[in-house]
């Protein structure tokens, strides 16, 4: 995996899922210390395993901190399922840790960032889940109003949470664009000092070698016109050999000054960072197979298809997530770049060229463009041999 400078290391989040487990865990573990206190429960004991299994099916759906857009419905739902399975399991069995339940529930439906009516009624179960079994089991209103004041400092502190990582990331993103600016403005400086670099020595050093060559050229006829010696014109015909190389090489350091750097494999992956900051997005570049120098034009194609791939990602589904994949093969390069669905645009984009573009650069190189939709979204695949 390749990423930017200023990009941060990301945590593992296997400690993050086995954190949101929990919830189901106690449930089980609650259930099985019911089963020898019968006198203790509301419910029957089935009707409470129902409950639970409830629970802990609903709790495997809620394992990522923030689902991708495909699974949100079915995020909704399960929290639903969850908060009302895990008030009633609470309910069936007072006095018992199941009251963890509707707070961790009111707490997810902040975390997960859910459309309002949804947040606000799983909130409002988690804190009825919660003081209404309080009540009803000690007939105590104080008890039951402070844990609805519990429920909902919960939820107000998790709101807070959600708005400082929302500004954090905000302040990540601003501060890469500023940074990329920079890296932008420096790279045209110093785009501009090799032009005049190579200005300076077209004008100056090209110029001189070829007029050097012609007088070179016209000495040499001289002396064959006045019947010099051979070994004086073989001098002369030397000289302007060496002029003649010299000349070519000036021709080749301007065009090396005028050119922009060669994109390298970093600079893909500079690509998808840059993405990934951008769009708020998941975004990844996976490098397979043994890295091996390729022809400039090569790597100025993958470069190329990189960037008009995301570019059509961000025109025709903003914010979808992205994977990017280089693999040396033996006898090729393949590059994939594949996205899921996103949120529709807000005014359709009209057509334009960009793969065409993409196929007209893979025919220079000799490579093949493949596009089209998938199960999950879009695909492009380049593939050079």
């Amino acid at each position: 995996m390749t990423r930017a400078p200023w990009e941060p290391v990301m945590r593992s989040p296997v400690p993050g899922m086995a954190l949101r487990l929990v919830p189901g865990l106690i449930a089980v573990i609650v259930l099985l210390t019911a089963g020898r206190m019968p006198e203790q429960r509301r419910f029957p004991f089935p009707v409470l395993a129902a409950l639970v299994a409830l629970v802990v099916l609903s709790n495997l759906f809620l394992l990522r901190r923030r689902p991708a857009e495909s699974m949100r419905r079915a995020a909704t739902i399960a929290l639903l399922v969850f908060v009302v399975a895990g008030g009633l399991a609470w309910f069936g069995l007072p006095g018992s840790a199941l009251i963890v339940l509707p707070f961790w529930a009111a707490r997810v439906a902040v975390r997960y960032n859910l459309p309002g009516r949804a947040e606000l009624a799983v909130v409002v179960m988690g804190i009825v889940g919660a003081s209404v079994p309080i009540y009803l089991n000690t007939d105590s209103i104080t008890a039951a109003i402070g844990t609805a004041f519990g429920v909902t400092a919960l939820v107000l502190a998790s709101i807070n949470r959600r708005n400082r990582e929302e500004q954090l990331e905000e302040l990540e993103v601003s501060l890469a664009r500023k940074q990329a600016a920079i890296e932008e403005h420096s790279r045209a400086a110093a785009l501009a000092e090799r032009a005049r670099i190579a200005r300076d020595v077209h004008d100056v050093l090209a110029h001189s070698l070829a007029g050097l060559s012609l007088s070179l050229q016209g000495a040499r006829l001289m002396l064959v016109r006045d019947g010099a010696s051979p070994e004086a014109i073989e001098q002369v015909n030397r000289a302007r050999g060496l002029a003649a190389e010299g000349l070519a090489e000036a021709r080749r350091a301007v065009a090396a000054l005028r050119d922009d750097a060669v994109p390298d494999v970093r600079a893909l992956g500079d690509l998808v960072t840059a993405y990934r900051l951008e769009s708020g997005a998941l975004a990844d570049f996976e490098v397979t197979g043994t890295a091996r120098e390729l022809p400039s034009e090569v790597m100025n194609t993958l470069y190329r298809t990189v960037q008009e791939a995301l570019a059509n990602t961000r025109k025709h589904a903003p914010g979808a997530p992205v994977s990017v994949s280089l693999a040396y093969r033996t006898d090729d390069v393949t590059l994939t770049v594949e996205d899921r669905p996103g949120r529709p645009p807000a005014r359709a984009a009209a057509g334009g060229y960009g793969l065409l573009g993409m196929r007209e650069r893979a025919d220079l190189v000799g490579g093949v463009v493949e596009a089209g939709p998938t199960a999950e979204g879009w695909k492009v695949r380049l593939v050079v041999a």
